[in-house]
């Protein structure tokens, strides 16, 4: 397929407000792309070269796209960059330009989505001396071979910025639909990407060897585990009610999913949201190589920050501090971690994933040794409710969040989340003590003070799983400081687009519209009933709301799927008002 054919179906998505249409339009892509190029186009839909787990970063700024635009256009840099400061978006800036450029704005180029493919991977894979300027040269050559509606979406690639609007269930519905001849084939697709974490090998694979070889598809060392999830009950007396009398226990600790990849001496560390994060974590790959026996292993854990003066664990926003890329050895010293490993999916080249809770503990205690930097949380099973709370007032006189309770003969289902495992936290009738993770969806500009800032209030969602859609559940206003004002607003402004996202689902209209990227905690007195408002709402029924939210921190850990689902909200609202009436939010 040739880039310029591939640019006008991204042309297409990215006019599309409608999520079926998103799907309509892929398959359709899909039904003309060939098995070799497979899995390129769907890296390249994502915006990237590789899957996400592969720390593959195209390394160039705003700044030097902003040049190598001028370069192929023969402007300046500052005016490639003034344009920018007005439209906000570098590909409308090269669309214009090169239609000047170029003269002939209708040719076609006939370079092929694979030889595009093949350039932006050596500009990501481009290292050394000079590094800037052939990276800035070759991305400059490639503008050139394209047609102006290619270079509005080739210099969107480097910078991450699609706007396409397409998440990786859309992708999956639109294989199922091209290849599989309906998108409600895409559950098995689904459960082999969990555990692969790699769209385009999902895709190669079904092209080249059908939906049997996808079945195929299994855990591997190296490849994230898309983790799985927990639902939520009031109490410890509907917890065992609901598994059957036995359940097991883990404290619930307040820090970063870490995935760990253990294959002889070579340690790959991954986050939530698939991100590898072993280069900021030094001190967890020296506890892996010292205290896991195994030679391959994955295992699961959450890394939280300690101060070794107090051994006392510090706050989540400590935590959040060791995520970062630079000054690695120096925050390791001042902030020490902790990985408290709860789980084994793979041990000795064999997935685990299919045995029982009980059996993988079994193997955990076997897996990691003593308690140094990695502490093995092999938990408690428990039949007797006055037990669990016990182990419930214990984790919270030490300053965790509650409990994780898991059904004792369940398999580890990645990417599920359902009543295999549930949370128990504190909470109260009537009153909401629980967090919850929204996505930011827009923002209304601000007046007085806050006009300064750009951004007043947000508007905020939460994600429906069944629809694959985000929809509104509040607006906030209170809970940011000034400079997280400017903070979030200089990021919203890099994905904001010019219509509602196709898988948003709002009353509200913003001033603004963002991709629904940016995940944030946030607590609310209560969650009440809203008309105006989407998460639940169905028919003339009023959706729900969360009443007087604010900011708790921001979860770069977490991706916009991962946000609490309508699902947990509306059992959440179930557990608060169980003996009250209905209230609605005015």
């Amino acid at each position: 397929m040739t880039f310029a054919k591939f640019s006008r179906y991204l042309e297409k998505l990215e006019e599309t407000s409608s999520r079926l249409a998103l799907i309509n339009i892929l398959a359709q892509l899909f039904g003309e792309v060939e098995a070799k190029e497979i899995a390129k186009v769907a890296y390249l839909i994502q915006g990237r070269v590789g899957p996400f787990y592969e720390p593959i970063e195209m390394g160039m700024s705003e700044k030097l796209v902003a040049l190598a635009i001028a370069r192929d256009c023969k402007v300046e840099r500052e005016e490639v960059l003034k344009e920018y400061g007005q439209v906000g978006d570098l590909g409308k800036v090269a669309l214009r330009l090169a239609a000047l450029a170029q003269g002939n704005p209708h040719k076609l180029s006939t370079l092929t989505v694979s030889e595009v493919f093949g350039i932006l991977r050596q500009i990501a894979q481009t290292f050394g001396e000079g590094t800037v300027e052939k990276k800035v040269g070759a991305l400059a050559e490639l503008l050139k071979k394209v047609d102006p509606i290619g270079a509005k979406h080739l210099v969107r690639i480097p910078l991450g910025v699609s706007r396409l609007g397409v998440g990786d269930p859309t992708v999956l519905d639109a294989f199922a639909q091209a290849k599989l001849g309906d998108r409600k084939n895409r559950k098995e697709l689904e459960e082999a990407y969990n555990k692969i974490s790699d769209l385009g090998l999902i895709g190669e694979t079904l092209w080249e060897k059908g939906l049997a070889g996808v079945r195929k598809l299994d855990v591997t060392v190296g490849r994230p585990i898309r983790s799985q999830l927990c639902e939520r009950l009031p109490d410890a007396k509907a917890i065992l009610e609901k598994f059957g009398g036995e359940v097991h226990a883990q404290y619930k600790y307040d820090g970063f999913r870490t995935q760990i990849h253990k294959d002889g001496e070579k340690v790959r560390i991954f986050s939530r949201n698939l991100e590898e994060t072993t280069a900021s974590l030094p001190d967890i790959v020296a506890g892996v190589l010292k205290q896991v026996k195994a030679k391959i292993a994955i295992l699961d854990a959450e890394s939280l920050a300690f101060n070794p003066e107090s051994d006392e664990f510090l706050p989540f926003q400590e935590t959040t501090k060791r995520r970062r890329k630079y000054n690695v050895e120096e925050m390791s010293r001042k902030i020490p971690l902790k990985a408290f490993v709860f789980d084994v999916m793979y041990l000795e080249g064999e997935s685990l994933v299919d045995l029982p809770l009980r059996e993988r503990m079994g193997r955990l205690k076997q897996v990691v040794l003593g308690d140094g930097v990695l502490i093995p949380q092999p938990g408690e099973f428990v039949t007797r409710e006055e037990r669990l709370n016990e182990l419930f007032n214990d984790a919270l006189t030490k300053g965790l969040e509650g409990l994780v309770v898991k059904r004792p003969d369940s398999k580890y289902e990645a990417g599920a989340r359902n009543f295999n495992w549930v949370k128990l936290k504190r909470h109260s009738s009537g009153e909401l003590k629980d967090t919850i993770d929204v996505v930011i969806l827009g923002y209304i500009f601000g007046r007085g003070k806050r006009a300064e800032f750009g951004a007043g209030a947000l508007l905020v969602g939460v994600y429906d799983q069944e629809k694959d859609e985000f929809v509104t559940v509040s607006k906030i206003g209170t809970g940011l400081t000034d400079i997280e004002w400017r903070e979030i607003h200089a990021q919203a402004d890099k994905i904001k687009v010019e219509q509602r996202p196709a898988r948003v689902n709002s009353i509200l209209e913003p001033s603004v519209w963002i991709k629904p990227e940016i995940v944030i905690e946030v607590l609310a007195d209560e969650i009440t009933r809203s008309p105006v408002h989407t998460a639940g709402k169905a028919g003339k029924e009023p959706g729900y709301a969360l009443r007087f939210p604010r900011l708790i921190t921001f979860r770069e850990d977490k991706e916009p799927e991962d946000a609490t689902s309508v699902k947990e909200l509306v059992e959440m609202y179930q557990q608060q008002y169980q003996n009250s009436k209905v209230k609605t939010q005015k």
